[in-house]
């Protein structure tokens, strides 16, 4: 099968990497040159995928089986139209117009599905975000309806920071949507993605909830399996799949929940691999999240989804920015048992960009507060040169 990949960022790159192995052609698109994914894939386009007509030019150049958004800013109506030519969208265009727009999500889940979530308003001004303040309380979180890794995500905790929030949220957004979304604040006491995988012609499966921590709206480290409750468990698969099948289609999807004392709320859905599940990396599971996705879309059946060891990633970040940034220290961590990581290849460095992962693995029954410090310990022995 041919695959467009729209998108190609580490979570792409490692996608081309499950494809490769098992037989499948992958042209990989973004808007620069040498990408992660395009290092790895049998061809690659670099295009604005945000201009309609370019994307047309290059579905008609490649004529491809399946279309893969890796990231939100693409011209995702144009989904429609790849469907009705019987190309197959992942998982589909409605999951992909939705998921790419956090205001049609928020609404699918809260006002259609009628799963709990925080209150929410949104706002295309200063003076709407105000009053969406003033409705929701403080604090209160401030998103883009349009981005990704926590860009442009802030709390307000005094009405000082609303003009900054604001500001702040226009800036990290992706595409041309100037709105955001203002949250009320849930108290939680932790927050867990479920890999949710949804097939053609077998039942939804789940992925052992991942436990994650973010700064800065993006996560720092992840942990698999997170502590549950069997209820909340329940509730939050019961959540995922209802969510998963009112968009449709066949692949993996991260579904983020907050836990809190009066049960789950639901948060965000990325209808691809999420970052967080680079945990599965460690070797956690029988298949990563990234063969997972990959064999939904091409409906090869998957007969289990088992957990074999716990484990956990830790990102290995920028500080500075650089044109050709190289690394040292990776022996270091080759000498640490149980122990991995991978370095995505970005061309071009940026404080706080995400340059690599530090994974490590152990067994089911070694503490995980354990094998989260060894994974931060192990990220901090890499080193960027500038």
């Amino acid at each position: 099968m041919k695959i467009l990949l729209l998108g190609s960022g580490e979570l792409g790159k490692e996608f081309v990497i499950a494809a490769q192995r098992i037989g499948q052609i992958v042209i990989a698109v973004d808007n620069y040159e040498n990408a992660p994914a395009m290092q790895v894939a049998h061809d690659f386009e670099v295009i604005n995928m945000l201009d309609g007509a370019e994307l047309d030019r290059i579905v008609a150049k490649h004529q491809p089986d399946f279309i893969v958004p890796e990231i939100e800013a693409i011209r995702t109506e144009r989904f429609y139209d790849y469907e009705k030519q019987g190309i197959t969208v992942v998982p589909s265009a409605k999951a992909a117009n939705f998921t790419m727009n956090r205001k049609a999500i928020r609404d699918l889940a809260a006002k259609e599905l009628h799963l709990k979530t925080a209150n929410y308003r949104y706002a295309t001004s200063t003076e709407e975000m105000k009053k969406a303040v003033q409705e929701v309380g403080i604090p209160c979180v401030v998103k883009p309806l349009m981005s990704s890794s926590g860009k442009g995500q802030s709390t307000i905790k005094t009405a000082s920071d609303i003009e900054k929030a604001w500001k702040y949220a226009v800036e990290g957004s992706r595409g041309d949507v100037v709105e955001v979304i203002v949250e009320a604040f849930v108290k939680f006491n932790s927050e867990i993605t479920l890999l949710t995988v949804s097939q053609n012609n077998n039942p939804t499966l789940f992925c052992a909830p991942i436990g994650h921590r973010q700064e800065r709206g993006d996560y720092q480290e992840s942990w698999q399996p997170a502590q549950i409750s069997d209820k909340d468990l329940f509730e939050a698969q019961d959540m995922a799949e209802k969510v998963t099948e009112a968009l449709g289609g066949a692949g993996l999807f991260g579904v983020e929940f907050f836990l809190t004392d009066d049960g789950v709320y639901f948060s965000e859905l990325s209808p691809r691999p999420h970052d967080t599940g680079m945990v599965t990396l460690a070797g956690t599971q029988n298949f990563n999240e990234f063969e997972l996705h990959l064999r939904a879309i091409l409906s090869l059946p998957i007969f289990e989804i088992k957990l074999e060891k716990a484990g956990a990633s830790a990102v290995i970040l920028a500080s500075e920015n650089s044109n050709n940034p190289t690394f040292s220290g990776i022996e270091k961590i080759a000498a640490l048992p149980k122990t991995d990581l991978r370095i995505f290849g970005k061309p071009t460095s940026r404080p706080y960009r995400r340059m690599g992962v530090a994974l490590v693995y152990d067994d089911l029954e070694t503490p995980m507060e354990a094998i989260v410090e060894r994974a931060k310990q192990a990220a901090s022995l890499v080193q960027l040169n500038y």
